[in-house]
């Protein structure tokens, strides 16, 4: 249901009256007022798949976020380098893989602004990591040294280490890097809160809580912040599921589960990490992708998948799968109906993010299994990585069944919005803006597929009421009702009177969680 109103009332941090006439029948001369001026109130954005800690981390590292080339990239590198000599290992990351050939930067250009401090640089993606030398001779990684099962050394010609670690042949490295201090993950978390409030998110679901890529565990870290009134966001945390083990790694969740049970702060879910992505090959995928490169890799096998996800529901997770190729999916998809089977129908809403490749044949099967799907819009464009690392090697068809948002909506699927920050923006109206164009804002991409894109309403309640329902806060927040919490977010401008062309151009004025302002615009 959508319908707007004139005015809305907010009495200890719940919606107590919708319209300018039930509104000022209770407004008293100690009430404040905000005009919004011709702005628009909407209920706060919810992400719901996201990295805080991650995002925030890299915010206060050598951030790459942005960099517009190879040289821009490796300037900021050079600066960051230059302006912290006291730095053991540098660390960071956000580098655009289309910015380099064939999406692996090499080891030489690192090393001329580095020197021989050890460089660990995360992909946008962090699907990988750019090391310089100094980095491969600390993890004593050499021509001699075997990929990993589930992971890739890039080489050249003569079987060097280039430069790049692929998936989880990052563990190599990640051995060996210090560890952040827990007051630097503490400080990277409330940072990674301050700038998501700015974007007008009041809750999220962050899709990684466990060890992942070198960075540590942050279970203990949200539920001290959370004992301590820290977190003013609403969290949900998904769990990491080690792929490397099966289903007796469940008793330990479930005690996980238990210690994260707080205020601000709950982890209900299980995050099953299903496959890697297109633009190295790794996303799993039915067929095999042009070129000779294989056809992906499953990081669990279909059989293990469906026994695992049996369990954990059965034990009442919510399961959140990555799933990008169309193996992949059909292998997500498939498990969460052995799990109807065997336990029934249940409201545990599970979901699978990316769904970047989806044969037509499983369209329809998210609103027949009750499995959520998540989306990135701002994928969905006609970026290099799509033009030069994905496209060339998915073939016509393959391309054309990529992202198919409103085919998935048509087909009564629940969507829900998460931005993957930092492998993304996590500016909600900016997904918003790719989601109904199928192009980034401020650009003159050609639209990606335009007969997948989103109208406006379905695009911001994915961004709201949808994310709200897979974080199992919909009975509370994502809409505003009366007798829901006053989780909500003032834009600068009405989205629905400007050009879908303009959407992106839109900003968050002020973010309010429970009645609380936790982001306001100075202007």
């Amino acid at each position: 249901m959508r319908s707007f109103t004139d005015a809305v009332a907010v009495h200890h941090g719940r919606i107590t009256a919708l319209g300018s006439a039930a509104v000022g029948r209770i407004t008293a001369s100690g009430t404040t007022v905000i005009d919004l001026r011709g702005r628009l109130l909407l209920p706060g954005f919810q992400d719901a798949h996201v990295h805080p800690v991650y995002g925030g981390l890299q915010r206060l590292r050598c951030d790459l976020t942005g960099s517009t080339d190879a040289s821009d990239c490796l300037r900021r590198v050079g600066e960051y380098t230059r302006a912290h000599p006291e730095v053991a290992w540098l660390l960071g990351g956000g580098w655009d893989i289309g910015h380099f050939p064939a999406g692996a930067p090499a080891r030489e250009p690192l090393d001329a602004v580095t020197g021989d401090r050890p460089a660990y640089l995360v992909n946008q993606d962090h699907h990988g990591a750019w090391v310089n030398t100094a980095a491969l001779r600390h993890a004593g990684i050499d021509r001699d040294t075997p990929d990993p099962p589930d992971g890739r050394i890039e080489r050249d010609a003569a079987g060097h280490p280039a430069g790049v670690l692929h998936e989880g042949a990052t563990r190599l490295a990640t051995r060996v890097i210090p560890a952040a201090t827990d007051h630097e993950y503490r400080q990277g978390l409330l940072a990674g809160q301050r700038y998501l409030h700015s974007c007008g998110v009041t809750a999220w679901q962050d899709a990684i809580i466990g060890p992942y890529l070198g960075y540590a565990d942050t279970l203990d870290l949200y539920a001290e912040l959370d004992r301590q009134g820290l977190l003013t966001a609403r969290c949900t945390g998904a769990l990491w599921w080690d792929r490397a083990r099966d289903e007796t790694q469940i008793p330990e969740l479930l005690s996980r589960r238990a210690r994260a049970r707080g205020s601000r702060f709950r982890a209900e879910t299980v995050k099953i990490m299903q496959d890697g992505i297109c633009e190295n090959h790794t996303a799993a995928m039915l067929e095999p992708y042009l070129g000779g490169h294989g056809s992906g890799h499953s990081h669990v096998d279909a059989e293990a998948l469906a026994r695992g996800v049996c369990r954990l529901d059965a034990e009442g997770f919510q399961v959140h799968f990555h799933a990008i190729g169309d193996r992949a999916i059909r292998e997500a998809l498939d498990a969460v109906a052995q799990a109807r089977s065997t336990n029934g129908m249940n409201d545990l809403r599970h979901q699978i993010a990316h769904v970047q490749v989806v044969h037509p044949d499983d369209v329809a099967r998210f609103r027949a299994l009750g499995v959520a799907a998540n989306i990135q819009a701002r994928w969905a464009v006609n970026d290099v990585q799509m033009t030069e690392l994905t496209t060339p090697y998915l073939g016509r068809s393959r391309t054309r069944r990529q992202y198919p948002f409103r085919a998935l909506r048509q087909a009564g699927a629940v969507l829900a919005a998460g931005s993957d920050w930092p492998i993304s923006g996590p500016e909600p109206l900016q997904a918003v803006h790719a989601a109904i164009n199928r192009s980034e804002y401020g650009t003159d991409q050609k639209p990606f597929l335009p007969e997948q894109a989103l109208d406006l309403g379905d695009a911001l309640t994915a961004a709201t009421l949808g994310s709200a329902w897979v974080n199992h806060l919909d009975d509370e927040t994502g809409s505003v009702e009366l007798g829901k919490k006053a989780d909500l977010t003032v834009l600068d401008a009405d989205p629905f009177l400007l050009p879908a062309t303009e959407i992106g151009s839109v900003s968050v004025d002020m973010t309010v969680v429970d009645g609380q302002v936790v982001h306001e615009r100075s202007r």
